[in-house]
């Protein structure tokens, strides 16, 4: 770990590095946990940043500085990174971006969907929304067009158009099923055009995990903050029960598993309408059991794209995979379209 001491050494830290250790199991990007003399825990986080996924490294930490210090000033908790001696929130070792946070003592994540746990969720992530909603410097979109269905839709065209292995003949139910429903599932789109939908600071990844509790069950501070950008509220809503309301596994291949949970949706709704309480428009409102729909759509118009396009973005463990995800994603928008 010589190495990844001499990257901690490359930051405004005074103390000795004692030890560098791999923390956790990221998908994302690789995690350390780093410790200094005369602490037996970890005093700080070491994470390498992935420049593939997050490729503006300058915008990515300007967006957290920015969401980090304005919920410092109303002196909530939430994470701090340490600047790098080159004056910058990161460094580079000239192949890999590399940034250095303090370490948040006694605190827990949890990873079980329970109603109890989705109604802290929605609670949570709505205060986050209900205090960056005053934000007045701009954050930059990170990842563009993420969650712009509008986008998404015209990928999967291409990819029908293309047709580079020769799949469109057996998936065309799915695409005729997608496209039937186009004009409903772009609302957001149109009404964001038409001045109608506010963008808002949204968080963009809201899992039960990236929560920190402390040991008391109450909820310390929202972590992995990489794509928080503007957004419609819809995302944070929508993203977090596309996963968290599904009975059953993304990819599996027993739809007869897949179902909408209702009571994960009460919860997680009961939550985030009393997290957002007093700046919510009524427009978004409204429309919060069609963000429940869009994801699992937008999702299986993913799914279907890069099927056709013989499985270029994700990783498939069989060469059907894309196609069982997409078949599993839409029987989860079909049970949402049919409850809500």
């Amino acid at each position: 770990m010589e190495n990844l001491k001499e990257i901690v050494s490359k930051f405004e830290i005074n103390e000795n590095i004692a030890d560098v250790k791999p923390m956790g199991e990221g998908l994302i990007n690789d995690t350390y946990k780093v410790f200094v003399d005369g602490f037996e825990k970890p005093k700080y986080v070491l994470q390498r940043i992935n420049n593939a996924i997050f490729q503006d490294v300058d915008m990515l930490m300007d967006n957290i500085n920015k969401v980090t210090t304005h919920l410092r000033k109303k002196n909530k908790n939430t994470l701090q990174f340490i600047s790098a001696k080159n004056g910058k929130l990161y460094h580079f070792d000239g192949k890999k971006f590399w940034r250095v946070m303090v370490f948040v003592p006694d605190s827990i994540t949890y990873q079980a969907v329970t109603p109890e746990y989705s109604y802290i969720a929605g609670k949570s992530f709505g205060e986050f929304e209900s205090l960056l909603s005053d934000m007045k410097e701009p954050l930059g979109e990170i990842i563009p067009d993420f969650h712009n269905i509008e986008f998404r839709l015209k990928q999967l065209r291409d990819a029908v158009a293309e047709d580079r292995v020769g799949r469109v003949k057996e998936v065309r139910y799915y695409l005729d099923e997608i496209f039937k429903r186009e004009e409903k599932m772009t609302i957001g789109e149109r009404l964001f055009r038409e001045g109608k939908l506010p963008k808002r600071v949204c968080h963009c990844d809201t899992k039960v995990n990236n929560m920190l509790f402390d040991k008391d069950g109450n909820v310390l501070c929202i972590i992995d903050l990489d794509t928080v950008m503007p957004s419609f509220v819809f995302s944070d809503y929508g993203d977090f029960l596309r996963t968290a309301a599904n009975t059953g596994a993304e990819d599996d291949p027993n739809l007869d598993n897949i179902d909408f949970n209702m009571e994960i949706f009460k919860a997680f709704t009961k939550g985030y309408l009393e997290g957002t309480k007093g700046f919510l428009l009524p427009i978004e409102k409204e429309n919060l059991p069609y963000a429940a729909m869009l994801f699992p759509y937008m999702q299986t118009v993913r799914f279907l794209a890069d099927y056709i396009n013989g499985d270029t973005y994700y990783k498939i463990k069989y060469p059907e995979h894309n196609l069982v995800r997409t078949k599993a994603q839409w029987r989860l928008f079909e049970r949402a379209e049919m409850k809500l």
